[in-house]
């Protein structure tokens, strides 16, 4: 018999579920997002060529796939960034702020998350790290427990028998798509302990106590229960750990979502022993560099489970660094926001513009660099087109679908995003310009020494205006010079406040 004629009744005579279950693996890669915590764009080794930090795990990501020079968190703090990732919406059209210790939930019952909508297709789905979305406590609150005041810090808490912590608490993960939760909630804010699904696994009975000093800058860690003896050192390793065991437990005909937030590198700053003085940034470079080194253990436990070829990674942070930046230029000669304007809570670029690379072996192209506006609300849209998911109406609505971006295939799918971190201050970027539609920028203080070195000057507009197709560093104010753009610009911001996208 003919070769070919044979194959072709071969494959007609195959079961059809066979037929299926050869093409689901391409059909429903898996997904793993990796997000670190304040960490800027100029941390990312391959994008800071003057970086004082080793990232060779991040910079191999990027070598196998496709880093986007011009991606932004949707606010310049990390509450608001996570609810955009989640939802595919502006933070803003709801809330601006971060949740604070023992705030309830902020995720919209109504909305569809990424996790719920990815389980209509068959997806096991997990967060293993920082959530900081809010949990439902007045279910395991004892009646009457009221907060108090912590002496000399001005900051309310409770005590640790303010709370039943036998209890399950709902409202967390498990609430909006997760099949596993584990992580420590907030790595500075109470309560200190390990969760597990929605449960708090050892029960806090002291108040938190910070004796040891951290590596660099403040603890931040705000009072209130915590588990005798815990452990910021341990964070990291432990989420690590757990990532890891997760993946080996999964299997190759059922597509898994791991949502893995890192608590690095935001403060608390605890890199442990193995890596101090692994950079040449002080206590924040090293903790970057622990920080990398979790990515490269994930990968790699990607690679030992032969998940690596079919899963799509997205690895991204969820603001510019802390104000400690500028300090680590004056001693260490390292520019957390590379060659950007503003630190995180800024609406200068980089309180915003953050590290963005998408490895996708066979789909997403290896070694290039993409300079496509890319926003992480348009993750929510790739990903349902990816695997095929229905948008339920009144979800996602500020995401745009990038897949032909991050195929190489067609520019950005839009030219409009709008960064915002307080109620009073909003940026429309639009094109090759950015209207700061406030009177500057910043949101955290700027030193003088720093303005004088880098040649910034004070604002005396009601606004600023930069064109970064020619001005990144954003020095130049163009908002007296070109009047007809900033109204053009400030009637577009108003648009998409009241109305949404414009596509």
């Amino acid at each position: 018999m003919n070769r070919s004629l044979f194959t072709t009744l071969a494959l007609l005579l195959m079961p059809l579920s066979l037929l299926q279950s050869a093409d689901a693996p391409s059909a429903r890669p898996n997904i793993v997002i990796l997000y670190a915590d304040d960490m800027g764009y100029g941390d990312l080794g391959v994008q800071n060529p003057e970086s004082r930090i080793p990232t060779p795990n991040l910079d191999g990501l990027a070598a196998h796939g496709t880093r986007f020079t011009d991606a932004h968190s949707s606010s310049g703090v990390c509450t608001p960034s996570r609810y955009a990732l989640l939802h595919g919406r502006y933070h803003w059209r709801k809330f601006h702020g971060i949740v604070n210790a023992f705030d309830q939930p902020i995720l919209d019952a109504d909305r569809t998350t990424l996790p719920e909508m990815l389980k209509t297709k068959g997806y096991k789905t997990a967060c293993i790290g920082k959530w900081h979305l809010g949990w439902d406590w007045n279910a395991i609150k004892r009646p009457g427990a009221m907060p108090t005041k912590e002496a000399g810090k001005g900051q309310g808490s409770f005590a640790p028998n303010a709370f039943d912590w036998n209890k399950p608490i709902p409202g967390g993960p498990l609430s909006h798509g997760f099949d596993y939760y584990f992580g420590d909630d907030v790595p500075n804010f109470p309560p200190y302990a390990w969760f597990e699904n929605d449960r708090v696994i050892t029960e806090p009975t002291v108040p938190l106590s910070t004796p040891k000093q951290t590596a660099e800058g403040a603890w931040e860690a705000r009072p209130g229960p915590s588990v005798k003896d815990w452990d910021f050192w341990a964070v990291m390793p432990k989420l690590t750990e757990k990532a890891v065991e997760w993946i080996a437990q999964q299997k190759q005909d059922e597509p898994f979502f791991l949502y893995l937030p890192f608590t690095s590198p935001h403060a608390p700053i605890v890199p442990t022993p193995d890596f101090i003085g692994k950079s040449k940034a002080g206590g924040f470079g090293d903790f970057v560099a622990q920080t990398d080194d979790t990515v490269g253990r994930v990968l790699q436990a990607l690679k030992d489970g032969g998940f690596a070829e079919n899963t799509l990674v997205i690895f991204s942070a969820d603001n510019g660094p802390e104000h400690y930046a500028y300090d680590r230029i004056r001693n260490f000669q390292h520019r957390s926001m590379g060659p950007l304007r503003g630190l995180k809570r800024d609406i200068w670029e980089g309180g915003h513009r953050v590290p963005f690379v998408i490895r996708w072996p066979g789909v997403v192209p290896a070694g290039k660099v993409n300079d496509g506006i890319l926003s992480q609300i348009d993750v929510f849209a790739t990903i349902a087109t990816v695997v095929g998911a229905d948008i339920p109406a009144g979800s996602g609505e500020d995401s745009y679908s990038q897949l032909t971006l991050i195929k190489g295939d067609s520019p950005s799918a839009r030219d409009t995003v709008v960064h915002n971190t307080n109620a009073d201050g909003y940026a429309l970027r639009h094109g090759d310009w950015v209207l700061i539609a406030a009177k500057t920028g910043a949101v955290s203080k700027v030193p003088e020494w720093f303005d004088q070195a880098n040649g910034y000057t004070r604002n005396t507009q009601p606004g600023e205006l930069y064109n970064l197709r020619n001005d990144l560093a954003q020095k130049h104010n163009l908002y007296a010079a070109q009047p007809d753009k900033v109204r053009e610009l400030s009637t577009l911001l108003e648009h998409v406040r009241a109305k949404g996208q414009v596509r």
